[in-house]
């Protein structure tokens, strides 16, 4: 009886990244609008990996006494939009028209209009038809 070796696969050595090529990537993660993710994505980056490199440099920033607002690697806060108030103008008439409805059972169709002026009394009808 025979038996085949099998080689097992090579293994993968660490992978060294150059300084300049943090530092880029490092650089464009701090851009407005940019994710790490996108970042680490299109770099060929774990993640997580390239946070970690963020925060070792702003730690180091942190250390040489460097205010925050005054070192480039110090991430934007994304703006995010107030609500805004607005006013809106209600109708003086009341509505016209019709609530149409339709309902599909098996091969049955059954269509329903129910005027607009009474709504409530057409949704407590609906509530107790589907319950």
């Amino acid at each position: 009886m025979h038996t085949k070796l099998i080689k097992a696969p090579m293994r993968r050595s660490r992978r060294r990244y150059t300084e300049e090529f943090k530092q880029q990537a490092i650089e464009a993660c701090l851009q407005p609008g940019i994710s790490m993710a996108s970042v680490a994505l299109a770099n060929g980056l774990n993640a997580n990996l390239l946070r970690r490199w963020v925060t070792e440099r702003q730690e180091e920033a942190a250390g040489t006494g460097i205010l925050p607002d005054q070192h480039p690697l110090e991430i934007a806060e994304p703006t995010t939009p107030g609500l805004v108030p607005i006013t809106v103008a209600m109708p003086e008439t009341a509505p016209s028209g019709e609530i149409k409805i339709e309902i599909h059972r098996s091969q049955m169709l059954i269509s329903i209009t129910w005027p607009v002026s009474q709504s409530t009394s057409c949704a407590d009808w609906l509530r107790d038809l589907l319950r």
